[in-house]
């Protein structure tokens, strides 16, 4: 029997999972790995699974999750869900379901919260509009951001001579100015700038593997480590972390060597990074991987969608795509996965 908080319901496969490498294995023939006895992690990166913690009730589904998750100023995740006619889930830190908002808005991929005017709202890549949209946290729309036809990517209709760019923003982060940064993962590969007021301003870098180049730049985050706040981007395919300033200047190459880095999330100098290979990393200011939490030895269950519960087990990932910090520390890990997987993992205390 699969353990209480990495249940839920399986519904139906989302349009956007072809972005994701799925080796149709046969779920017969995978196999998990126990979890050890010994916390996740190492150094001063230990952790725990809190088991139990998703508690969705009955005609509740938190799958597929194909997008991001956040925490609040109080402690509130936000989890954003495929599931029609569901948005984004909301839970206490204890892990209690409060309530769903935004259901317009399934589909959403990565988020952000910002504060502004003592209020805190939450910025959100919806892939499925394909838009950007700003919501309250009650889920209420402020407003929508759309295809920037301005930037010269993307042909409506259809280039004659081959098909059209799809607009398919992954992830959005908002400077100190209230600039907004856009990446367009699944589409162009490449980050487009809009002024505070949603004017398209500018484009950041190409597509290739190169300098100022992108292979799907899944994640966006808004890095604050170093002074001048800068851009740190999860260029997924090229398997590396990649600096920008918030002009788009090229700053260099954070970390390679990842395992298709999705999200990443700050705590302190540290970054927590969501690898679609099994693994969530933990990485430090310059770049060096101190610590790794839940990674799955067995390959075949790297970045499987169609994984069933019944071959999950605590402490081991099969798919992470969302990571967030709360403000103790702890960490929130989405899995990619058709019937939806989030654990938390509780930092021990003292570390």
């Amino acid at each position: 029997m699969y353990p209480r908080s990495l249940l839920l319901l399986a519904v139906a496969l989302p349009a956007a999972v072809h972005a994701h490498v799925d080796l149709a294995l046969p779920l017969g023939q995978v196999s998990a790995t126990p979890l050890p006895s010994a916390p996740l992690g190492s150094g001063n990166w230990r952790f725990q699974v809190a088991g139990g913690w998703a508690q969705v009730p009955a005609g509740v589904s938190l799958g597929p999750t194909h997008g991001g998750i956040v925490v609040d100023a109080a402690g509130r995740i936000y989890v954003s869900t495929d599931a029609d006619k569901t948005g984004i889930l909301v839970f206490e830190a204890s892990g209690r379901y409060l309530r769903s908002i935004a259901p317009e808005f399934s589909g959403i991929h990565g988020m952000m919260i910002r504060r502004e005017g003592g209020r805190e709202f939450i910025y959100a890549a919806h892939v499925k509009g394909p838009q950007i949209v700003k919501l309250d946290l009650d889920g209420k729309a402020e407003w929508t951001l759309g295809v920037p036809k301005e930037s010269g990517f993307y042909n409506q209709p259809a280039d004659p001579k081959g098909k059209a760019t799809a607009f398919r923003p992954t992830a959005v982060t908002v400077g100190p100015d209230g600039r907004i940064y856009v990446a367009d993962g699944y589409g162009a590969s490449v980050v487009h700038v809009f002024s505070p007021e949603r004017r398209y301003l500018k484009t950041i870098g190409t597509r290739g593997e190169g300098e100022n180049q992108f292979k799907t730049c899944h994640g966006i985050t808004l890095d604050t480590r170093f002074g001048a706040p800068r851009l740190l981007i999860s260029d997924r395919e090229n398997r590396r972390l990649v600096h920008t300033d918030l002009e788009g200047k090229w700053l260099g190459v954070v970390t390679t060597g990842l395992r298709r880095p999705c999200a990443a999330s700050i705590h302190g100098d540290f970054v927590a990074v969501a690898e679609l290979e099994g693994r969530v990393a933990i990485v430090d200011k310059a770049g060096a991987v101190v610590a790794t939490l839940g990674d799955n030895p067995d390959q075949k269950q790297w970045a499987q969608f169609k994984l069933a519960p019944e071959h999950w087990r605590d402490g081991i990932f099969i798919a992470p795509h969302g990571v967030s910090f709360d403000a103790a520390g702890n960490l929130f890990v989405q899995d990619w996965n058709f019937a939806g997987r989030v654990t938390k993992l509780a930092r021990l205390a003292g570390r």
